[in-house]
């Protein structure tokens, strides 16, 4: 069979650029698992345009506290810088099925990308599994889901967040009754702040004994319940506030009005520990009202959100591991990524430092 031997060149031929190529392709693999912020390309189609254009749908969770306004304040702006060309935001008045109302009408409009910060961890799924049946991808802001597909959570460390809160009280409070008023724990943020303040009053702290106030990020709630408790335990000698941009206000409020209200330094201070980093909070440290906060970093929430969407519409991929932005991706026990963002401490030591984005707010 005189054409065999060239059929048999041909076959070894294209056999040995088959083999070149699987060869590049898993050097590529290898080279891209060992970066964590690699953004390598994903090898299946995510639906997503290649280049990773289209309209990007931002969804708030609320807009009555003022973190949640100084986000909305930075999403235009970082859209802008990271080349996203974002819709107007989209506020779900603190209502979880309202947001997954909110979700659908962005995807009807032809979104390619989505950007949520979710109110409930649990009730966000179901947008987030109509997003994915549309081949949208999400990024998760502040708050992660339990379940559902995303590309990427943007949010800081809440468990240091409620750790950091109890060093601080632990250390100026030698003894006594503290309160926590926490968030609604049907999300992870609540939680997370709770169970580690908790724990590490217990563990570090045996002499502290934790009063709490479940207020549901609500204001309104976390002043009557203030008030009731403050009546039965006028000795409270401490307090964390799980969200300044909500209950700082009425906290103040409600110890002024029981003449509670002294500043540091002074008899009968009640140490205050608060989470957000708003301009109020600072402004309350200042004035010795309040003791320390933590900085929830609002501009970097949109900066980020902004570039990860981005980055998953174009269908790039990452892994866990440092970035080159001063946080760590970590891989969380559903399998979702989670950018952690630097979230620092603020006392009247470091209060007017220009780097915090609750001294460039206007």
């Amino acid at each position: 069979m005189p054409g065999t031997p060239v059929r048999n060149g041909r076959q070894g031929r294209r056999q040995g650029r088959r083999n070149s190529i699987w060869a590049v392709r898993a050097t590529a693999v290898a080279a891209c698992g060992t970066l964590a912020l690699t953004a390598c390309g994903s090898t299946k189609d995510s639906g997503a345009t290649g280049a990773g254009s289209g309209k990007v749908g931002v969804i708030l969770p609320l807009l009555t506290s003022p973190f949640w306004q100084s986000y909305n304040d930075y999403v235009p702006k970082m859209a802008a810088s990271e080349g996203v060309d974002a819709l107007k935001t989209v506020n779900s008045n603190s209502d979880p099925s309202q947001q997954i109302t909110d979700i659908n009408n962005e995807l009807n409009q032809g979104v390619k990308g989505l950007v949520v910060a979710p109110l409930d961890s649990a009730a966000i799924q179901a947008g987030l599994d109509q997003a994915e049946r549309k081949g949208v991808p999400v990024v998760a802001v502040d708050v992660a889901p339990d379940k559902g597909k995303v590309a990427m959570v943007v949010r800081a460390d809440n468990v240091a967040y409620g750790e950091k809160a109890c060093q601080y009280l632990g250390a100026h409070v030698t003894s006594g009754k503290v309160v926590q008023i926490m968030g609604d724990l049907a999300s992870v943020n609540g939680r997370d702040r709770s169970q580690a303040f908790r724990a590490c009053v217990k563990k570090n702290f045996p002499k502290l004994k934790v009063l709490e106030i479940p207020a549901k990020w609500e204001s309104d709630t976390a002043a009557s319940k203030l008030d009731t408790l403050l009546n039965a335990n006028p000795d409270i000698k401490g307090i964390y506030l799980q969200a300044g941009g909500v209950y700082l206000a009425p906290t103040l409020q409600t110890l002024k009005s029981k003449n509670m209200l002294k500043k540091a330094g002074a008899a009968g201070h009640i140490v205050i520990v608060s989470n957000d980093g708003i301009p109020q909070e600072f402004d309350a440290i200042r004035k010795g009202e309040i003791d320390a906060t933590v900085s929830q970093p609002a501009d970097a929430y949109a900066k980020y959100g902004m570039y990860y969407i981005k980055a998953a519409m174009q269908g790039k991929k990452f892994q866990p591991g440092p970035t080159d932005h001063d946080s760590t991706i970590v891989k969380l026990p559903s399998g979702i990524l989670e950018d952690q963002l630097p979230a620092p401490l603020v006392t009247k030591d470091n209060v007017d430092d220009p780097k915090l984005w609750g001294n460039t707010v206007k």
